[in-house]
């Protein structure tokens, strides 16, 4: 279980502050051996609580105190680890008005520079090195001898060395000035060593000779080397740029312009001018620009990239409209209430960043090894050099330097760091795609091993859009019939449940006038009690009845006829008596069967745990095909089932969306929202399904066990590929089959074995997880259909 992030707060008069949360742009990362030291040097920094830096995504997320550091304590920590901060963009500043697609401009162009700049590097550097070859294999062609040959590539070797190679010696230099090393470290030292070694053979042959080394140069070598791994980094940035795909896409969303209403002028003006509070017009056809409610007109409104739903949602006056949805028939003025960032879709979006940047808990074996890993590799280089050094044939010098180059080249972490991350922006940013937003790593890998789902049923298996059906007043007439609902509607007024919002509908529907309550009280499991007028009300169940002194037997023959029919009974009393019932039906999602038939295709176990009638209960478990069922129960009971069931060794997801369901999803193993229900439900889960579709838990669970799957082939990958190949390049095979690994081939593995693990993250693109689709009017018909007795 996730714990949800506290919002940011100051407590006035003291010093005490909790903590906030901020992102940062790290230039220079290469592998994870930089992930794990940024990260240690954050969290030693004074005031940081944590800190998670993620490889794929280049960013760094860090919680600290405002009372103890600021932003600029952080940067200076992420420089004395040896890293750059790189410059948020001017149109972050404002995050109001700023619109989401301006916010990320800046970012993409700097990456597609850097993108391009090292891809002129690589072609430049293979070019090079290609000509080198070309001459060395072939002096004659040129009518050279190769100690002329070697003065005249000397020159272009030493551009690649240092022009397209500065960097990893630059980098590897920032880290030995803080007593570290990196990736960088070992390209560097590798190159460094493979021309250095070439130039003295080049400048001083005959010493060389005098001193019994073979003459060999290496700039070939050298200058492949550097070519070849910022080729497999081109590769590498590119593809990992598909990663955050998703995230383009739900930006992409957003409208670019408004129009603007100003008394009788309107003006279309760019997104990020709008202001809350301004008036603005879609026209048909158009994009809902921002959020905001309705104030005059009456139109269709698709809302499918929100919700999933295919038919159009009919808006008018006082209803909600949500930026990024498209106004499909009339034209429609509303007052924008969210923009920028504090939209829905900006808050979705936000949330799709964090659950990319968050890491898996399966990544911590990557991280322990990867944080030992290069200066592990510098002491395998060391032990290859002096052992082919010692007892290695001749040319010993020569051989030596050339294995312990290999070595260094070849050890690559890059592939452990990406392992993880890179399957993890493809795993949320797809689910996204599909209306579920998964919090982070840690949910995403608990979905994968959940076995047994609990279902709420009101809002998660039903519509959550009850309404009053039956009103029995025990043989009474309309008259009483009208007292019934204006009593239990004027008590109801104050509470935020489903089942009372139907009672006031129902109410100001038929034209009953209402009466503002005293003493409200609202009764956790049992309903309300309020005093309207001079009548004290008491609205919900028997037990709530009972424990307020007023025996329930002469509505419970009614109460169990109405729940036979599959509707939900409220008992209401009036001045300690019992008055009638009402009787209020809920229809089940069309959707709701099928996916608890998938659940159980998969293996999983689902429960209903529902505070509503037995008989009711069992209606609704009938229709969709649950055999485990537990009603009438409190929130407290809903968390103790989940207790019970994870005490049996279940991994259990708990999928709700009331303010009752918050103990039980935040005790479950992977707390499911149902995006239609409260904020408190959704902030007390790990996943939240934006459309409300049910069968999206099954979606989840899917990708999760998909995407942890290719988690750990990645980590299998990038394991392997080091433990069989350092010892190649130490030269293992050598004693049996003579076998040894040239540089430029151990380049390309390395480059390989990276570029490798981000491609498999990315088969994780075309993953199908959209719930099964059926007609759209027979679902609709479905969902009107009221419960069957």
């Amino acid at each position: 279980m996730t714990t949800p992030t506290a919002p940011s707060t100051i407590t006035i008069g003291t010093t005490s502050t909790a903590p906030i949360e901020l992102s940062l742009a790290i230039e220079g990362m290469t592998c994870a051996s930089c992930v794990n030291r940024i990260e240690r040097f954050l969290r030693k920094a004074d005031g940081v609580t944590d800190a998670s830096v993620n490889l794929a995504t280049e960013r760094a997320t860090v919680r600290f105190d405002p009372a103890v550091a600021g932003r600029a304590d952080i940067v200076k920590a992420i420089e004395a680890a040896g890293y750059d901060v790189r410059p948020e963009p001017a149109a972050a500043t404002d995050a109001a008005t700023t619109s989401l697609t301006d916010e990320t401009d800046a970012e993409t162009l700097e990456k597609a520079r850097e993108l391009r700049e090292l891809g002129i590097k690589a072609v430049v550097s293979i070019a090079i090195a290609a000509g080198i070859m070309a001459l060395m294999f072939w002096p004659g062609g040129v009518g050279l001898s190769m100690e002329e040959v070697n003065k005249l590539i000397l020159w272009p070797a030493t551009f690649v060395v240092f022009w397209a190679g500065g960097t990893f010696q630059r980098r590897a230099w920032t880290a030995a000035r803080h007593h570290t090393v990196t990736m960088d470290t070992l390209v560097a030292v590798g190159t460094l060593a493979a021309w250095g070694y070439s130039v003295v053979v080049t400048m001083w042959p005959m010493t060389v000779m005098h001193a019994g080394i073979e003459p060999a140069t290496y700039f070939d070598s050298a200058a492949i080397i550097v070519g070849l791994i910022l080729a497999g980094r081109w590769l590498e940035a590119r593809a990992r740029s598909q990663t955050a795909g998703a995230v383009r896409s739900l930006i992409g969303l957003q409208a670019r312009t408004a129009r603007l209403v100003r008394g009788d002028e309107e003006i279309d003006v760019p997104i990020e001018q709008v202001q809350p509070g301004d008036l603005l017009r879609v026209r048909p056809g158009e994009k809902v620009p921002v959020d905001g409610i309705v104030t005059t007109g009456t139109s269709s409104v698709d809302e499918s990239m929100l919700t999933g739903e295919s038919l159009p949602v009919t808006k008018a006056a006082g209803d909600e409209v949500i930026g990024a949805t498209i106004n499909t028939t009339g034209s429609f003025v509303f007052r924008a209430t969210r923009v920028g960032r504090d939209t829905v879709l900006g808050q979705i979006v936000r949330m799709v960043q964090a659950a990319q940047g968050s890491k898996a808990p399966i990544q911590r074996l990557a991280d322990a090894v990867s944080a030992r890993f290069v200066p592990m590799v510098i002491g395998l280089a060391a032990l290859t050099f002096a052992i082919w050094f010692i007892a290695g044939p001749e040319p010993q010098l020569t051989r030596a330097l050339v294995a312990m180059v290999t070595v260094l080249i070849i050890a690559c972490p890059c592939a452990m760091g990406l392992a993880t991350p890179t399957a993890i922006m493809v795993g949320t940013g797809k689910a996204a795609e599909a209306g579920i937003l998964i919090r982070g790593g840690e949910a995403l890998e608990a979905a994968g091993r959940v076995d047994t789902v609990i279902f709420d049923k009101t809002g998660t298996l039903t519509l959550g859009k009850p309404a009053v059906a039956t009103l029995d007043t025990l043989g009474g007439g309309a008259d009483t019939e009208a007292r019934l609902l204006a009593l239990a509607a004027s008590a109801e007024i104050g509470s935020e449940h489903p089942l009372g919002a139907a009672i006031v509908a129902a109410a100001r529907d038929r034209g009953v006038v209402l009466e503002r309550a005293a003493g409200f009280e609202s009764v956790t499991g049992g309903g309300v009690r309020a005093q309207v007028g001079e009548t004290a009300v008491l609205v919900g169940n028997a037990r709530l009845l009972r424990d307020a002194g007023v025996d329930p037997e002469p509505l419970l023959a009614a109460a169990a006829a109405i729940a036979a029919r599959g509707q939900t009974p409220v008992l209401v009393a009036a001045t300690g008596a019992p008055l009638g019932v009402i009787g209020i039906s809920d229809p089940v999602k069309a959707e709701a069967a099928e996916a608890v038939r998938e659940l159980r295709a998969r293996g999983i176990e689902v429960w209903l745990v529902t505070g509503d009638s037995r008989v009711v209960a069992d209606a609704v478990a009938r229709q969709v095909g649950i055999e485990h069922v537990i009603a009438e129960v409190l929130p407290g009971d809903k968390q103790a089932k989940v207790v019970e069931l994870q005490g049996r060794g279940r991994k259990v997801a708990m999928v709700g969306d009331g303010i009752n369901d918050a103990p039980a999803l935040a005790q479950a193993d992977l707390g499911v929202a149902i995006g239609t229900g409260t904020d408190v439900a959704i902030e007390a889960s790990d996943v939240t399904l934006v459309g409300g579709d049910p069968r999206l838990v099954v979606s989840a669970i899917t990708l999760s066990r998909r995407t942890v799957r290719v988690i750990r082939e990645n980590l299998f990958w990038a394991f392997a590929y080091n433990v069989v190949l350092i010892p190649v390049a130490m030269g293992v095979l050598y004693p049996f089959f003579g076998i040894t690994l040239d540089p430029a081939l151990a380049a390309a593995a390395m480059a390989f074995s990276s570029v490798s693990v981000v491609l498999n993250s990315l088969r994780l693109r075309r993953a199908d997880v959209r719930p099964g689709t059926g007609g759209a009017t027979g679902r609709r018909r479905a969902a009107e259909a009221p419960l069957p007795g």
